[in-house]
């Protein structure tokens, strides 16, 4: 065991670095890396450079821990053992495929952990497995490869489908496609494997085809997802009728009799929001379609897919605290895998706030607790734990069996004190007063300005 002095100051000062380290090296253990590896490649095969190592390298750099994948490769040159053009060779033919199953490993190796820590949120709708499903554009790189140093637009090296658990926080699946220019509805037919009897999907109206809608009712699954007018057609619809009024709006409802290319025919309920404020875009109303059964009522219909921000705040996330998107590796392979790497370091993320909501049961972890400040605090100690207690003693993690690691979890999460990383939330912002001083002037000097305002 860890059981010494070194690892109870940090169990005592800095908590969440452990319980991320532990989580890490239980998650992405080497050995079991590499067994994904030579079961996933198609193309590549190992040489000298393992695919754990090539994982750890970027962790660290989407942890914020490096600047750089050079620079990270200077960090562990020696147990890197092969030149940084031999590393980033590696980086710009990993197949989307194992990047995505790197994501699909940790959701499998962290969801029972999870559920030992009965660490979950409380259920969108129990009985039913609330999946959110959004795509995410790649942002541009820089202008590295040749073929990019003349072209003036942005170089877009790729873009993804992503399945979020609701329930766990935990990033279940991604779908890769290297094309940055691609249609995300073009990837919909990726999404089958993922689906399962008693699933509930809440995607937006880009999601909305006839294709996917069937093909979620066949496979035993729900949806909610926000209608898109053109991509639809029924034969017949029932009256709109009123049934009451929720938060942001009155709450309208009637039946639609959906209808596919080989004349199929599918009973949804059309559920409408007439906003009482508009959107961003102007829109005053939400129409959303869905084939869960009447019991569920179109206002609750309605409360659930405004939970589809969940997935919003993930992708916040992965670009705000940790390092999704790295501008260097133009590559579109290389940029995908620096994305799925982010996924994996989020399921972690997601597993520490389980262990805090299971020892912290009376205090509302998702409500009161920082993301921001968490992360900071695994930037400014994670790369002394490193340095003070080796990676050979905590080995003994990934053998451990899963009851007894999430008891260890849990009691150093017991220990947490939540004050720490408590949120400050803003007030609203006050509207922004339009500038007409000193407009014809480059600069004022504030000094100025501040004396001026205490004389009068």
């Amino acid at each position: 065991m860890l059981l010494n002095t070194v690892y109870e100051r940090f169990v005592a000062e800095s908590p969440v670095s452990v319980m991320v380290h532990g989580l890490l090296t239980r998650a992405l253990c080497p050995k079991r890396l590499d067994e994904l590896f030579e079961q996933t490649a198609e193309r590549q095969y190992t040489k000298e450079l393992l695919f754990s190592t090539t994982v750890d390298v970027m962790a660290e750099v989407v942890c914020r821990l490096r600047p750089s994948v050079h620079a990270a490769y200077q960090a562990k040159r020696e147990a890197i053992g092969v030149s940084v053009r031999a590393l980033y060779d590696k980086l710009e033919g990993l197949e989307p495929g194992i990047s995505a199953a790197l994501v699909q490993h940790t959701a499998h190796q962290l969801r029972p952990i999870i559920t030992q820590l009965q660490g979950a949120r409380q259920p969108l709708l129990p009985g039913y497995t609330v999946k959110i499903l959004d795509g995410n554009h790649l942002g541009s790189t820089e202008r590295r490869l040749k073929e990019l140093r003349d072209v003036a637009a942005g170089p877009l090296p790729g873009q993804t489908l992503v399945v979020l658990e609701a329930d766990t926080g935990l990033a279940a699946a991604v779908l890769c496609e290297e094309d940055g220019h691609a249609q995300e509805r073009a990837l919909l037919g990726r999404i089958w494997p993922e689906v399962q009897g008693q699933d509930l999907w809440l995607a937006d109206r880009n999601f909305c085809t006839t294709g996917f809608l069937f093909g979620l009712d066949e496979r035993g699954a729900f949806f909610i997802v926000r209608q898109h007018k053109q991509t639809l057609h029924w034969t017949r619809q029932s009256r709109l009728r009123r049934v009451g009024r929720i938060e942001t709006g009155e709450v309208f409802e009637q039946r639609l009799w959906l209808e596919d290319e080989e004349g199929n025919e599918l009973e949804v309920r059309r559920v409408v929001v007439k906003l009482d404020q508009p959107t961003r875009d102007g829109e005053t109303e939400i129409c959303l379609l869905t084939n869960l059964p009447a019991r569920i009522a179109a206002k609750r219909v309605a409360r659930l897919y405004q939970k589809r921000w969940r997935i919003e705040h993930l992708f916040q996330n992965l670009t705000v605290l940790l390092r999704c998107e790295v501008d260097t590796l133009a590559y579109p392979k290389a940029a995908l895998f620096g994305f799925c790497v982010a996924l994996a370091a989020s399921n972690v993320l997601a597993t520490v706030k389980a262990a805090l909501r299971g020892a912290h049961p009376k205090v509302a972890v998702d409500e009161e607790v920082s993301d921001y400040y968490l992360a900071d605090e695994l930037a400014g100690t994670y790369r002394g734990l490193l340095i003070a207690l080796p990676a050979e003693e905590w080995q003994f993690l990934t053998e451990m069996p899963e009851q007894e690691f999430a008891q260890w979890l849990k009691g150093i999460a017991a220990g947490v004190r939540l004050e720490r990383w408590r949120k400050h939330p803003r007030g609203p912002k006050k509207p922004r007063p339009k500038r007409t001083r000193f407009a014809r002037h480059p600069h004022v000097a504030t000094a100025r300005l501040l004396d001026q305002a205490q004389r009068k």
